[in-house]
């Protein structure tokens, strides 16, 4: 059985520790409250966009090339990780279903782009091609970067580059549970909007052509912004779980450690109860 010193030395260890996983917790917490209330203001941004190109859609026969479908010889694949861990199985789910989809492809006809340091350790050492690489958001949103991310993808399908996008990421559904979703991004499906419909809500100009022009690349910047605060809250929320079931491990592992340390110490005191006790004896006999 270890001696008292070393147990009390463990149960300091695992103290310090617990400190740190519900600081962490609780740090967390607030960036999960944050990244939710980000989410949930730009919806109805999102929403009215969707209205406009409803309408859009309904008023004009214009094209755009973000809608071009064409045959599919090369792949972008977007994975949308985090830098850090100690989040449980958020990462790997996501890089998980990143493998999946690739086991359908070759290497030279998929183009990786990675945002999070976790995705970019992973592929590194393999055999895919990283076509972009984006790391060291520190848990936060940063809205120009977000930005220059939605025109790197959209300049990688315009360019004839890729043929398709896809992207891989966390959908948050609540602060226990988030689901890995995996999109078709580009080409755009063109929404389906009746001759007229809800064109009484709005007057284009200077045309609906010139409209799609201005607000497609939006739209593309605004599903890329939506992606990226889901997958914020998700990992923020899965570290708080984490760090929460850590904090409950330590307090267990502490109350068993406490446990030993009183046990020991109850045998060191009877054996010199016991050794006090012969010495009494042998000095009477």
């Amino acid at each position: 059985m270890a001696n008292l010193r070393d147990i009390r030395r463990r149960i300091k260890s695992v103290e310090s520790t617990k400190q740190i996983t519900k600081a962490m917790e609780m740090v967390s917490a607030a960036k999960l409250r944050r990244a939710q209330s980000r989410a949930e203001s730009a919806r109805p941004y999102t929403q009215k966009l969707k209205k406009i190109l409803v309408s859009l859609a309904g008023d004009s026969d214009a094209t755009h090339p973000l809608f071009e479908k064409r045959e599919v010889k090369n792949t972008a694949l977007v994975v949308m990780t985090g830098d850090r861990g100690l989040c449980g199985s958020y990462n790997q789910n996501v890089i998980r279903a990143a493998e999946l989809i690739l086991t359908d492809h070759l290497p030279e006809n998929v183009k990786l782009v990675l945002i999070g340091k976790r995705a970019r350790d992973y592929f590194r050492r393999r055999a895919w091609v990283c076509r972009k690489e984006y790391i060291d958001f520190g848990g936060n949103m940063d809205f120009r970067r977000v930005l220059d991310i939605a025109r790197d993808i959209t300049n990688l399908f315009l360019s004839h580059e890729v043929d398709l996008v896809k992207l891989i990421y966390t959908r948050f559904v609540s602060t226990v549970t988030y689901r890995v979703t995996v999109e078709d991004f580009l080409p755009i499906s063109k929404p389906k909007g009746v001759k007229g419909d809800h064109t009484q809500d709005y007057i284009f100009e200077p045309n609906s052509d010139a409209i799609y022009k201005e607000i497609l690349p939006r739209f593309v910047q605004n599903r890329i912004y939506m992606a990226f605060a889901e997958a914020l809250a998700s990992e923020h929320g899965a570290r708080m779980i984490a760090m929460g079931n850590a904090t409950n491990n330590a307090k267990d592992m502490i109350d068993n450690l406490t446990l030993v340390r009183n046990k020991v110490r109850q045998s060191s005191i009877t054996g010199e109860l016991l050794e006090i006790v012969a010495g009494a004896e042998a000095l009477k006999g």
